[in-house]
C-alpha cells in the first residue's frame, strides 16, 4: 500500500526542478514517477539531479510523447495494483506544501468518491477557476489524485484514453463521475474539490517570449481539446467508455464535416486546429 505519484513532463528543463522541489520527495510512503515523454531538452537529466539518488524518485526517460498515452503507460504498466491513491500532476507546476496530504485525506474521509481535483493559486482567472471546479467539480490536468480503488477498477476493466487525445482530465473526470459508465450515470460529488491542495504554473509575461509561444501553441490544443471533446460526449452519452476509440483521429472523418471555426477570438485558433486534425486524418 501507499501512494504512486506521476509527474508528466515534456520540454521541461526549466521546470521540472522547481516541479520536484515543490514536492515531499522524502516521503517513505511515496514512489515519485518522473515521467519523461518524447523530449529533445535535459528535462530528464535535471530530473535525475533533483532525485539526487533518492531510490523512490524513478525518471522513466519516455521516447514517444503525448500525454495521453503517458498516462495509459503510467496507470497500466508502472502502478503495482494496490495502491491507496494515485497523484497526477504536470511537471511545470509547482505544488502547495500539504496537498498530497490533502488529496489522500479527502478521499479517505469519503469512500464513495472516485477523484479529487487540486485547486490552481495563481494567475489573472484564479478565483474563476476555483469557483468552477467547487460547482462543476471537474479537474485540473495540473494536479489531481484518484483513490486507489478507482485506479485499480480502470485498470482491470483495461480502459485507456485515446491515445492522441488532448487532455487528461477532462476524461477522466467524465470516467470518475460516471463510474466508468455513460452520461447518465454521472453523480457530482463522486469528484471533490479540495481546498487545501493546490498548484502553482507559470505566468504568461510579454517580459518573456517564450511564455508567449507556448501560449499560443497551447491555445490551439486547446481548440483540438473543444473538437475532440464534441466527439467524446457523443460517445459517452450514447455508448458509454466501452465505446471510446483507440485513437481519436480515427473518427476526424466522420466527423470533421461537421465542425466549424468559432467567432473571434477563439475561431484563430480553431482554423489552425481543425487543419490539424484534417492532416492528421489524412496521415
Amino acid at each position: 500500500m501507499g501512494i504512486a505519484v506521476g509527474i508528466f513532463a515534456h520540454q521541461e528543463e526549466r521546470r521540472i526542478g522547481l516541479c520536484l522541489a515543490s514536492l515531499p520527495l522524502d516521503r517513505a510512503d511515496s514512489v515519485f514517477h518522473v515521467l519523461v515523454n518524447g523530449s529533445t531538452d535535459a528535462t530528464a537529466a535535471r530530473a535525475r539531479e533533483a532525485a539526487d539518488g533518492r531510490a523512490n524518485v524513478i525518471v522513466h526517460d519516455l521516447a514517444a510523447g503525448g500525454k495521453a498515452r503517458t498516462w495509459n503507460h503510467f496507470v497500466h504498466d508502472l502502478l503495482n495494483g494496490d495502491e491507496d491513491a494515485v497523484i497526477f500532476l504536470d511537471g511545470d507546476a509547482e505544488i502547495v506544501t500539504g496537498s498530497i496530504d490533502a488529496l489522500t485525506t479527502a478521499l479517505a474521509a469519503q469512500p464513495e468518491a472516485h477523484a479529487a481535483a487540486g485547486m490552481p493559486v495563481n494567475g489573472r482567472s484564479v478565483e474563476a477557476y476555483r469557483r468552477s471546479l467547487r460547482e462543476e467539480r471537474g479537474l485540473f490536468g495540473d494536479l489531481y489524485a484518484l483513490s486507489g480503488r478507482f485506479a485499480a477498477a480502470i485498470r482491470a476493466r483495461g480502459l485507456r484514453l485515446p491515445e492522441d487525445l488532448i487532455g487528461d482530465d477532462g476524461l477522466v473526470a467524465a470516467w470518475a463521475h460516471t463510474g466508468l459508465g455513460r452520461d447518465a450515470d454521472w453523480v457530482r460529488d463522486r469528484v471533490l474539490a479540495c481546498e487545501d491542495a493546490g498548484f502553482r504554473c507559470e505566468a504568461v509575461s510579454l517580459l518573456r517570449p517564450s511564455t508567449l509561444r507556448m501560449q499560443y501553441r497551447r491555445m490551439i490544443n486547446y481548440s483540438v481539446r473543444f473538437f475532440q471533446n464534441r466527439i467524446i460526449s457523443d460517445i459517452m452519452g450514447r455508448e458509454g467508455v466501452d465505446g471510446l476509440p483507440a485513437r481519436m483521429d480515427a473518427l476526424y472523418g466522420e466527423w470533421l464535416p461537421r465542425f466549424s471555426p468559432r467567432a473571434l477570438p477563439a475561431g484563430w485558433f480553431d482554423r489552425r486546429a481543425l487543419a490539424r486534425m484534417r492532416a492528421s486524418a489524412r496521415a
